[in-house]
């Protein structure tokens, strides 16, 4: 597990019994913090409107307010895990977007896969705020989420709708354009010299007036980014 990281959450069914099973299964477990358990949707409402959670362990069926009518009300809706005695709402859940669907009575392993994936889900979406020193960001390539740390990146190629993320040792095609992908990397450590290529600061060898060699690939520098690069490689030997 991900110790460093605690998900704030509330837990809300209106059956006591069903309710205390789901606190003691979030207080188990190391990545959850419990922050409040509600009986109905009209509490748990006023709450969300004052304070931001980041999990919500949902029960589905409640008097006057349904998980449903619930998160319908929400202008921000925090990550949704439903937990429910009935199969028949699955469908409809995922139309909220909802990490998982619980069945009760919850089996704690059942409950813990959930809960890693709403981890995943936090950390792709605040993947600057979690990585330690920004030594590492989180990308989907080929359908998979892998940890990329950032020492290891040479460089990053554009290709239209994707980019090409070279390291040491293996290459990740991601689908985003090189704009996007430039707001996840620190621009202490990252500098797009070219339309088509964003360097490792780190990972140069020597340049000339128009070509920079990152370890021993060679690219070209745009004209416009020349003085900045120079600036920028000054600095870094200055540091060291």
């Amino acid at each position: 597990m991900m110790k460093e990281i605690k998900l704030k959450c509330i837990v809300v069914d209106d059956s006591s019994i069903q309710r205390l099973s789901i606190i003691k299964l979030v207080n188990d477990h190391p990545n959850l913090e419990l922050v409040g358990d509600f009986n109905n949707g009209l509490k748990t409402k006023e709450v969300l409107q004052k304070e931001a959670v980041d999990l919500i362990l949902l029960d589905i069926e409640m008097p006057i307010l349904s998980g449903f009518d619930l998160l319908d009300k929400l202008q921000v809706k925090p990550e949704i895990i439903f937990v429910t005695g009935k199969t028949q709402y699955a469908f409809q859940a995922f139309d909220y977007e909802a990490v998982d669907y619980l069945q009760k009575p919850v089996d704690k392993k059942r409950f813990n896969v959930a809960i890693k994936k709403a981890l995943d889900i936090h950390l792709l979406k605040n993947e600057k705020a979690y990585s330690e020193d920004q030594n590492y960001i989180f990308i989907k390539s080929n359908l998979k989420k892998y940890k990329l740390f950032l020492k290891e990146v040479k460089y990053i190629q554009a290709f239209g709708d994707y980019v090409k993320v070279f390291t040491d040792d293996q290459v990740y095609t991601v689908l985003s354009t090189m704009k996007g992908f430039e707001k996840k990397l620190p621009e202490d450590q990252f500098m797009r010299v070219h339309k088509s290529y964003t360097i490792n600061l780190f990972r140069v060898k020597h340049y000339d007036a128009k070509t920079i060699w990152v370890d021993d690939f060679q690219m070209p520098i745009s004209r416009n980014r020349k003085k900045k690069l120079e600036s920028v490689l000054s600095g870094i030997s200055a540091s060291n």
